[in-house]
């Protein structure tokens, strides 16, 4: 018999959910160290922070941690960036990153309607999840200039290429989503009648 497929539920974290920042911090160092690629280091404390603003996603089978994806914010909120997705090995395979990036994507156009979003990624599944939303490859000179962003690179194992090239290009590629190019385009209605609820219930907007 098939195991039967679990339903996740996909949800804006709060600070309830602080309770699993530490297996999401783990989960995310053991997938960099497996791909060999490198990471922005967070803590605890930032994640958490980011749970009580209502900048994260978090993906759960009933109390189990299954996926994670937070956001970010720079330049005066006039970029934004959604980081860290992540999925726990027991649910890869399933389309949760898809749910959990489609969740970031919305959350990040309601919530901020004029920034653009953008992402730093070396992984394929990332790009083509990226292009599907509406993202092109962009030079780094296209993303934010700010100095806080480009620090968080600092803790990646591939941030000498970054320098040595004075910030031009790295191993990641630069992906823009620019919401001028996509005036009167819908966002899947589902999602953001969900995100609408969540972030006006709890005043996010």
């Amino acid at each position: 018999m098939n195991k039967e497929t679990p339903k996740i539920d996909i949800l804006v974290a709060d600070a309830s959910h602080e309770v699993y920042v530490d297996q999401i911090l783990d989960t995310i160092s053991e997938a960099a160290k497996k791909r060999g690629t490198g990471i922005a280091k967070r803590t605890h404390a930032y994640l958490a922070t980011k749970m009580k603003e209502g900048k994260a996603i978090i993906a759960l089978d009933g109390d189990k941690f299954a996926g994670f994806s937070y956001i970010e914010t720079w330049g005066n909120k006039s970029y934004v960036t959604t980081s860290g997705l992540i999925v726990h090995p027991d649910y890869q395979g399933q389309g949760i990153a898809k749910q959990i990036k489609d969740h970031t994507f919305t959350l990040a156009r309601v919530r901020w309607p004029e920034a653009k979003i953008f992402s730093l990624t070396s992984g394929a599944a990332v790009m083509k999840m990226n292009t599907a939303l509406g993202y092109v490859p962009v030079t780094f000179a296209d993303l934010t200039d700010d100095e806080s962003f480009w620090k968080g690179c600092e803790g990646c194992v591939n941030n000498d290429v970054l320098i040595r090239t004075g910030r031009k290009y790295c191993i990641c590629t630069g992906m823009l989503y620019d919401p001028e190019q996509h005036k009167g385009e819908p966002t899947p209605l589902d999602v953001f009648q969900k995100i609408m609820k969540t972030v006006v219930s709890r005043g996010l907007v």
